[in-house]
């Protein structure tokens, strides 16, 4: 009987889309079962290459458009629309990421998601139903206030005057004024890549642990966390919801609040959310093997990242999974216990970083190729 085995890999940052990792090892594959019944789920977590991954799984395309980056200036960004023709994918790094801010002008208390909201705005024209959007590598702490504000909301101090952008604005908010939100809002249902349980506020918060690495100073962090505290008071007084110690309201500089808050957002993992939007277990049905992988497997992995929540999914069906890395460090003997039965990487040879990355085609089809002729040899020896 033909063999069947499914690739579900993610990116390998830097190097490779997971579509183009999933063609790569299929060549490795061939080389040794060029019969074998191969299917090709490209995968993500929730943060970079998840529009990517679930516009090629699932047939769909990318929409670029200028919106408002994190410093008010305007940045190109995209979103993608799935082959349903009515759920669109965002990531937020795409309009309000960190790498859109230079070095030298990285300052928490400014920066914006309006632009995030902008996008959903024209997933909105394009007639989208639903949104999947994944939340990592902001720039922002604004609470999504920001992304807010595009849709319609307003943010108003004592004087009934307009906030600027910026999360430090925020400690000036008196009223949030809903009467002029996008009516489509109301139809719209919007999923949110969400893989941190830190709350808004406080020593666990959005501005103590991930304010650091967006500019701000410990002194900004303290003037962060207050602005949101207040956001969060407000939020509670005029719309009724309690997002200040909600887990994972505090990610993406609090536009986990935000999303929740202004759009009825639901917070889940970002692999479960990729996994159920590809159909990934239904895909798996019948096979033999499961190939997934990454740029990096080591202890981190284990936190919701794209290999373990390939492999959860295919213990559900008792199908073996072995993984393909780029690398693999410490801790990643931890997967084993997770469903992951075996991992092998790619660099077979001592090179630099920049060959890797060159060869990184290559290099993922050989070690395909070996871990696959491993994997037979083990059957072929326990059926004796």
């Amino acid at each position: 009987m033909k063999m069947k085995i499914v690739l579900a890999p993610d990116s390998f940052k830097g190097s490779l889309s997971a579509l183009e990792v999933c063609q790569a090892m299929e060549t490795g594959i061939r080389r040794v079962k060029g019969e074998a019944e191969i299917i090709s789920v490209p995968m993500a977590d929730g943060g970079e290459g998840t529009v990517r991954s679930l516009v090629d799984a699932t047939g769909g395309r990318i929409i670029t458009r200028m919106v408002t980056g994190p410093l008010g200036d305007q940045v190109e960004a995209f979103f993608g629309i799935t082959g349903d023709g009515e759920t669109a994918v965002i990531e937020m790094a795409a309009a309000s990421g960190l790498p859109l801010v230079p070095q030298n002008k990285r300052d928490p208390r400014i920066t914006t998601t309006f632009g995030t909201g902008e996008l959903i705005i024209a997933a909105l024209d394009e007639g989208c139903k639903k949104i999947i959007i994944g939340i990592g590598g902001s720039a922002t702490n604004d609470g999504g206030a920001g992304m807010a504000q595009a849709l319609g909301y307003r943010f108003l101090d004592e004087q009934g005057r307009d906030l600027p952008f910026g999360g430090a604005a925020l400690k000036h908010l008196a009223r949030i004024d809903s009467s002029g939100k996008d009516p489509r809002l109301s139809d719209l249902t919007v999923i949110a890549a969400c893989d941190v349980t830190n709350p808004l506020t406080g020593p666990d918060g959005a501005s103590a642990i991930y304010g650091p690495q967006k500019g701000a100073t410990p002194e900004m962090v303290r003037e962060l966390d207050e602005a949101l505290s207040i956001f969060a008071q407000v939020v509670k007084e005029e719309l009724g919801m309690e997002v200040a110690d909600l887990p994972g309201s505090g990610a993406a500089g609090g536009l986990g609040a935000g999303l929740v808050t202004f759009l009825q957002a639901q917070l889940e993992p970002g692999v479960k959310i990729i996994s159920e939007a590809v159909a990934l277990r239904d895909k798996m049905a019948g096979a033999d093997l499961v190939l997934t992988g990454e740029g990096r497997i080591d202890g981190q992995t284990i936190k919701g990242k794209t290999p373990i929540g390939v492999a959860r999914v295919a213990k559900t069906r008792e199908i073996p999974v072995l993984a393909v890395a780029g690398s693999i460090g410490s801790g990643a003997e931890l997967l084993y216990e997770q469903g992951i039965d075996g991992m092998i990487a790619i660099v077979d040879r001592p090179m630099t970083l920049e060959e890797a990355i060159a060869s990184a085609d290559e290099l993922v089809s050989l070690a395909t190729e070996r871990i696959i002729r491993a994997f037979l040899s083990g059957k072929r020896s326990s059926c004796k």
